[in-house]
């Protein structure tokens, strides 16, 4: 019985990865699942159904940058691990705004940890041997690869945004926690998430939502960058995995193996939604507009995840091509979940480009 008795905190549960993480564990463990989010623009609690009333689910409403509110679920719920994706995490957004990555990113997790910390020295030595603290971060730590290569986990940290720069902060806070005080943590690094309820703002909704209303497909500079995809719930199935199974101190990379350049993925949501919902104004090709280029646009992110693969026995279960065709109709079929959002006031405007 995969977690069963356990009890465990899972920050940033209404955002676009930690709802699949909440969903994929209330699903197929047997875990207590406490669901802790400060419900920013991009939270949506919607994105977990049949999760209210479920007797193994609570949701509350807190920051993790808020000790005071921290310490008091720590004693309410006596968790048993902690999983850590609360974060910002649009790299547009950090250029303009870099504070608040800063804040959430790097003070959050500083936070976090040490009311974690608070709470695993209180405990028996049952409990402390039982515990971990799982903190979930980005490929983008690592920076820009060349043609060839992939990131490992011994990739050194070049990162290039203020939203990288945060996260990688954010990792080297987990790894002091571990080596210094000992508290039992993990870190995974992942390549780019895609799949169903995904915010509009990041590139595979965005280009979905624009393909269905007919508008134009801005891709940004030449479209020849390149990211490696990796299906949302594979990676929610690759974290429970982690943390049943990880080893402490360790890191472990979680990839798709699906690398493909921007300007290919856009083209692959024209070909699909010609396919699946078709416009009377013909190919959406035809939308496809190149614009000015964000500022320090890393060129190519690939994730090796052999690690993960040879040590816990995880792999990817779907492919780019049966991953983007599920996505989509995910879209096609779940118009009311995004065109709530739309209607509560987000607009697709360009950020990014200050200089």
């Amino acid at each position: 019985m995969r977690f069963g008795e356990s009890t465990l905190f899972v920050t940033g549960g209404a955002g676009f990865i930690g709802s699949a993480v909440v969903r994929h564990l209330l699903r197929d463990t047997h875990a207590r699942i406490v669901n802790i989010d400060k419900l920013t623009y991009a939270a949506n609690l919607e994105s977990l159904p049949g999760a209210v009333g479920n007797p193994l689910y609570a949701f509350e409403p807190a920051c993790i940058c808020d000790s005071n509110a921290l310490r008091k679920l720590f004693e309410k719920y006596k968790p048993d691990a902690v999983m850590n994706l609360a974060a910002e995490s649009h790299v547009d957004r950090s250029i303009d705004g870099p504070g608040e990555f800063i804040q959430t990113n790097i003070v959050g997790t500083f936070t976090i940890l040490q009311e974690s910390l608070r709470y695993w020295r209180s405990q028996s030595p049952e409990k402390r041997a039982k515990f971990r603290f799982l903190h979930i971060s980005t490929d983008e730590v690592f920076g820009s690869l060349g043609d060839e290569g992939f990131f490992t986990e011994t990739t050194p940290y070049a990162p290039n945004s203020p939203y990288s720069a945060s996260k990688a902060s954010s990792d080297h806070l987990v790894r002091a926690w571990r080596e210094t005080y000992d508290l039992p943590t993990l870190v995974t690094n992942c390549s780019n998430n895609y799949g169903p309820y995904h915010f509009p703002e990041k590139l595979i909704p965005h280009m979905i939502i624009k393909g269905l209303a007919g508008d134009p497909l801005p891709v940004y500079g030449d479209g020849k960058n390149i990211r490696d995809w990796l299906y949302v719930e594979d990676h929610a199935k690759a974290l429970a995995l982690v943390l049943e199974h990880g080893i402490i101190g360790n890191t472990y990379n979680v990839g798709g193996r699906n690398e493909r350049t921007n300007l290919q993925v856009v083209e692959s949501i024209c070909d699909l939604l010609d396919a699946i919902s078709p416009d009377k104004n013909g190919a959406r090709r035809n939308l496809i507009s190149f614009v000015r280029d964000r500022p320090g646009h890393d060129r190519r992110y690939a994730i090796d995840a052999s690690k993960l693969e040879r040590e816990i026995g995880w792999r990817a279960e779907e492919s780019f091509e049966s991953g983007i065709e599920k996505t989509i109709h995910w879209y096609v079929n779940h118009r009311p979940w995004w065109q709530a959002i739309l209607n509560r006031g987000y607009t697709a405007s360009r950020v990014g480009l200050s200089q």
